[in-house]
């Protein structure tokens, strides 16, 4: 599999620093809840150690045009598309094809990946496997020197599988293709304080740190503590120099945990 060229920079590469991504979840199960959605929090996390900004996401069920629009609107406002779901052997697995309308192209076999699967299925391999080699094209399949069974990507288009333990397991192909970049840091303090009190103090710190992101999260579970406060960016210094700001505005002998 040859190494393919990288996704043209997009509009909003251009005017914003941090690299920005969207992800579509697809599947008819997740909404209707017979299936609780697991593969955001990963992907996330993920996203954040590569300094990419993940700032939309979208759910939809598993119909054709439906996801084709959604892959076409955030495959052109984010640098990167992140789809989960949908790309199995059966009748609603039809996210290929939904990518493929995106952009335009045809729907192709790819040998390469019809090779794999009837060398992995041998005897038992159906026509229903061999949906799975099917690709939009012009798309790539990105494999490293570990994980050798294809990713598919379509321009910046990540089209990646819903089950939760295959889609950690190509998690390392999307690090060492997309880059690691200026990953985030993330502070927290926990305190006693309502979010009502806290108010002002925060509001402060929100001014003065306008490149630091500033969460506030309450709790009723826990008696060490009622709120727990965070502090992301990309500039380590900042980060702290935020947290710092926020920890010196607190009353004297309100107890906090960094």
């Amino acid at each position: 599999m040859s190494e393919a060229p990288r996704a043209e920079p997009t509009a909003a590469t251009a005017r914003a620093r941090t690299p920005t991504a969207a992800a579509l979840i697809i599947g008819n199960e997740l909404l209707s809840g017979k299936v609780e959605e697991a593969n955001l929090v990963v992907l996330a996390r993920t996203l954040r150690t590569l300094g990419i900004r993940l700032q939309r996401v979208v759910m939809v069920e598993d119909t054709v045009d439906v996801i084709a629009r959604e892959v076409r609107i955030l495959s052109e406002t984010y640098d990167w598309l992140f789809t989960s779901g949908g790309v199995g052997p059966t009748h609603d697995d039809v996210t290929i094809e939904a990518v493929a309308k995106a952009f335009g192209v045809a729907v192709v076999s790819s040998q390469e990946m019809e090779a794999m699967l009837r060398a992995h299925y041998k005897s038992a391999c159906t026509e229903g496997h061999l949906r799975m080699a099917l690709m939009p094209e012009g798309a790539v399949l990105e494999v490293t020197d570990e994980i050798r069974w294809p990713t598919v990507r379509m321009n910046n288009t990540w089209v990646m599988p819903g089950i939760p333990e295959i889609f950690r397991m190509k998690l390392p192909v999307i690090i060492e293709r997309v880059g690691r970049g200026r990953a985030y840091v993330s502070r927290a303090v926990y305190t006693k304080m309502d979010e009502g009190d806290l108010k002002p103090l925060l509001d402060a710190v929100v001014a003065a740190f306008p490149d630091v992101d500033v969460g506030s999260y309450p709790t009723w579970q826990s008696d060490k503590y009622k709120t727990k406060l965070t502090f992301d960016g990309q500039d380590e210094l900042r980060v702290d120099a935020a947290r710092d700001a926020f920890v010196a505005s607190l009353p004297e002998g309100e107890p906090q945990a960094l």
